[in-house]
């Protein structure tokens, strides 16, 4: 069962030495089980404030998130987070990174009754990214790209039913970065987890998304949710689509509007 998303009414205020800073305000979301959003905004809207909540990292300073019919009181059970940096841990090689999550879990992947299971499941894992023969190296043996999938891997190897992303490839340059995309696409396909996907970038979130919500800057509102018209399974001859840039063209446009982008 994959996991149905609620935010009723969520605001969130962070209290600093200066004064009080609203980063959310009058958020509403409904994300079905198995839908993949994209949030898209500038920066210091509120996007990663909105992911962490979903996890249960930050508590909403009002309204509530439900998953499956349930308030969320404490870390969502079932998510799994990528983050922008991969944080893998230097002396621990790429097959025990990914394989780390269960043993914080109590999951002693090593007793022999587990091992084979894990192991065969992280070695597929990585595989599936193109990973596969990288398993006994170091992290800083790896470019940048090929550590944040391992970061992918590390979360799915917990079967996760919503899978929180925020803004995983950043930091990558422009060719490793559409690799990161289908790959994605390829394992959202598999899996069929539901996904909250935090970006800066508009064509990512289109490519990506069945749903893209536009915000606004802080305190982030949201602007509008998008339905994306575009079917799947998608490839790069998604991108040549006419919906494809009458998205982007809308997204922008609503940019525009506030002033959070400007033509020369």
């Amino acid at each position: 069962m994959t996991t149905k998303l609620e935010l009723n009414n969520v605001g969130k205020i962070f209290n600093t030495k200066s004064g009080d800073v609203q980063a959310l305000k009058n958020i509403y979301l409904s994300i079905e089980p198995g839908e993949f959003l994209s949030v898209v905004g500038p920066s210091g809207c509120g996007k990663s404030t909105i992911m962490r909540i979903i996890a249960g990292l930050e508590k909403p300073s009002s309204g509530e998130v439900v998953i499956n019919e349930t308030p969320l009181k404490k870390i969502a059970e079932g998510s799994a987070v990528v983050f922008q940096k991969d944080v893998l841990l230097a002396w621990r090689t790429i097959l025990e990174n990914v394989l780390f999550p269960l043993e914080v879990k109590g999951i002693t992947w090593f007793h022999r009754e587990n091992h084979q299971t894990n192991r065969s499941k992280a070695l597929e894992l990585l595989e599936s990214v193109g990973l596969k023969g990288f398993e006994d190296k170091y992290p800083h043996e790896l470019s940048g790209g090929m550590r944040q999938r391992v970061s992918i891997c590390r979360a799915l190897i917990q079967d996760p039913k919503l899978l929180l992303m925020d803004e995983p490839f950043g930091a990558l340059d422009a060719l490793t970065r559409e690799q990161m995309m289908y790959d994605l696409l390829k394992l959202s396909n598999k899996f069929g987890f539901t996904t909250v996907f935090i970006t800066h970038s508009i064509e990512e979130a289109i490519f990506l998304s069945d749903k893209v919500v536009v915000m606004s800057g802080r305190p982030g509102t949201i602007l509008k949710e998008i339905p994306i018209r575009l079917n799947r399974p998608r490839n790069a001859q998604a991108r040549r689509q006419p919906a494809f840039d009458e998205h982007v063209q809308e997204v922008r446009t609503i940019f525009k509007s506030q002033g959070i982008l400007a033509e020369a």
